[in-house]
């Protein structure tokens, strides 16, 4: 039997892990910024989650959303300290682009409109209808994606969203930094103006926070750095601590339109999935996640603007809290590959020419020295300094 690897195979053998780093079968240890697309950002194995996770499999593994159990009352007391503001119904899904389809539904069964307005650059994920909203074209390419979708420009000027926003949308839906599109934050001005013509025209705003929330990007959601107010968020990775759980929060009469059957998950809401998430909050709050993500990527960007400074082949440093991308003038894999063989760092890629960094949040000083060095070592090994 063979195993479908939907990404490129990195030749390397994980046989354990521990918070930010991972070992091999040799017994060589990396330093992980790469954490499985992000999904590691409370660390490997994080004692607290793997604890409330053991105790969750002894008690109860299987409870179908037509029950209730104890853990459901546990995780809706915690997730009301950091919902945001008016979004106080959650609906669990399974990954980030299951909760990606969720949201759309919403948005559809509440507005009774089918057009979606999505931005360039944007990843939501693969399922059709998240692929459907999601830019890259060799994705979208072989599949019945969705007609009913505008791509705007990202970050494009106030006056240009005004004048190619369409009156009737069911909802515009955008990352406030976009991940896969090569780690660009989004202007103020932009996105204020994005929540601005969405109300105007009776759209629904909903952030996909799935790679930007829950502490990465230095507050608990990205989207309080721009001061918006979003009808649905969407979250996952981070959310469960490396269990597979998403969710999507949205006001009460929003959500509701999915209730009668309109919408199912056998899996979703199984009280795994909420122990997880209930003791991720715990980490998020108790281990003030955001302000230390916020803090050592401030030591991260600094330490690449310091050091990788008139180096020809960098073209760019940019990125919020622990989501920091590097854009070269040239493909990065061979960049990516010397990290791992030689300086034991992993890393991704974001867009054609990014080195994107997405470590834990109890990275230290001298781990990020490592990202730093690292870089800037095999930058010059690469493409000459």
């Amino acid at each position: 039997m063979k195993l479908l690897r939907y990404y490129g195979d990195r030749r390397l053998r994980i046989v354990k892990a521990r918070m930010q780093y991972v070992w091999d079968d040799k017994g060589t240890r990396y330093l992980d910024a790469h954490t499985g697309h992000g999904v590691a950002f409370l660390g490997h194995n994080n004692p607290r989650i793997v604890d409330r996770l053991r105790r969750q499999v002894e008690e109860l593994m299987v409870c179908n959303l037509s029950f209730k159990c104890s853990v459901q009352d546990e995780v809706l007391e915690k997730l009301s300290h950091i919902a945001p503001p008016g979004l106080d119904t959650v609906a669990f899904a399974n990954s980030g682009a299951e909760a990606i389809e969720t949201a759309l539904k919403m948005a559809w069964a509440y507005t009774g409109r089918r057009r979606i307005v999505a931005f360039r650059g944007s990843f939501h994920g693969r399922t059709l209808g998240a692929l459907s909203v999601t830019w890259n074209p060799s994705y979208r390419r072989g599949f019945p994606v969705l007609g009913d979708v505008v791509f705007l420009q990202y970050n494009a000027e106030p006056s240009v969203v005004e004048e190619e926003f369409p009156d009737d949308v069911a909802a515009v839906i955008i990352e406030p930094v976009l991940g896969e599109g090569g780690v660009v934050p989004a202007q103020r001005g932009f996105i204020k103006t994005v929540e601005q013509v969405a109300k105007e025209r009776g759209a629904l705003l909903i952030i996909d926070e799935v790679q930007t929330g829950f502490g990465r990007t230095g507050k608990t959601w990205c989207h309080e750095y721009y001061g918006v107010r979003p009808d649905i968020i969407v979250a996952g990775k981070a959310i469960g601590g490396g269990f597979p759980v998403a969710l999507v929060m949205a006001g009460q009469e929003v959500a509701e339109k999915l209730v009668g059957g309109r919408h199912g998950s056998t899996y979703a809401g199984n009280p795994l999935a909420m122990a997880a998430v209930s003791a991720a909050v715990d980490v998020l709050i108790e281990d003030s996640v955001a302000l230390k993500a916020r803090e050592a990527g401030r030591k991260l960007v600094t330490g690449l603007q310091e050091r990788l400074k008139g180096v020809k082949p960098v073209r760019d440093i940019r990125g919020l809290g622990l989501m920091v991308g590097v854009e070269l003038r040239f493909n990065p894999q061979p960049v990516l590959q010397c990290l791992q063989d030689s300086m034991n760092v992993l890393a991704l890629r974001a867009g054609t020419t990014v080195v994107r960094f997405l470590p834990p949040y109890m990275v230290t000083s001298s781990d990020l020295e490592a990202l730093v060095d690292g870089l800037y070592e095999c930058i010059c090994r690469t493409y000459s300094c």
